[in-house]
């Protein structure tokens, strides 16, 4: 289950927030721009999106037409300086209404198998099934294999909670990127190389839907 939906129903104010959270780092990464570029380009494409709305309400003094405030937000956009490669991409996005997009952070998957469980009997069953298995195919000891079933069983419950409020609502965004940059911390404190964290992420992505057969609780 996706936290985000169409950028169509955020406002300005919200769509601007997304691109904190998404395109900012993204552009800062792909185009090696500054954080105070980054920032200048989102208060363009938000100045944009604020323009765009006027003219939908029919109160825009200044341009008829989305193509006329693309235009000229592109010229604000080429002031920065900014490599061919990134106006070109900046330009696609103010075109198909695209600079404002959901990503991994804000992205929140729901595994309603586990609703009736609680944190430590989750915790119980994956240190059961699958503590021998995490340390074996991530290379990791006793201890981290344990920290990262209690991160992801922590993850697990904060999902549930989280898929109660409405994906109209933009808190659900926030909360999702709260637990995102929490969950982020805690793979950190296990000590993970980059490769033993994407490995970790795809190991309990795979096996999760294994814990579906209550029989792991009974004792043996």
């Amino acid at each position: 289950m996706d936290a985000q939906v169409a950028t169509s129903i955020w406002s300005a104010e919200e769509q601007r927030e997304l691109y904190g959270y998404c395109q900012k780092p993204g552009l800062m990464q792909q185009f090696n721009v500054s954080a105070e570029t980054a920032d200048k380009i989102g208060n363009i494409q938000y100045w944009a999106s604020i323009q765009k709305l006027k003219i939908e309400a029919n109160t825009n003094d200044t341009f008829a037409t989305a193509s006329e405030v693309d235009a000229d937000a592109l010229k604000k956009l080429s002031s920065l300086s900014l490599s061919s490669s990134l106006l070109k991409e900046l330009a696609n996005q103010l075109k198909l209404g695209e600079y404002s997009k959901g990503c991994a952070l804000t992205t929140l998957f729901v595994n309603h198998a586990y609703d009736t469980l609680t944190k430590e009997q989750f915790v119980l069953a994956y240190k059961k099934k699958f503590r021998k298995p995490i340390m074996d195919q991530l290379v990791v000891n006793g201890r981290q294999a344990d920290m990262l079933i209690e991160a992801e069983a922590w993850k697990q419950k904060e999902s549930l909670i989280i898929s109660a409020i409405p994906e109209n609502d933009f808190n659900r965004i926030r909360k999702t990127v709260i637990m995102n940059n929490e969950l982020e911390r805690k793979y950190k404190q296990v000590d993970l190389t980059d490769q033993q964290k994407n490995n970790a992420i795809l190991f309990f992505s795979k096996n999760l839907l294994e814990l579906d057969n209550k029989s792991y609780l009974l004792p043996e």
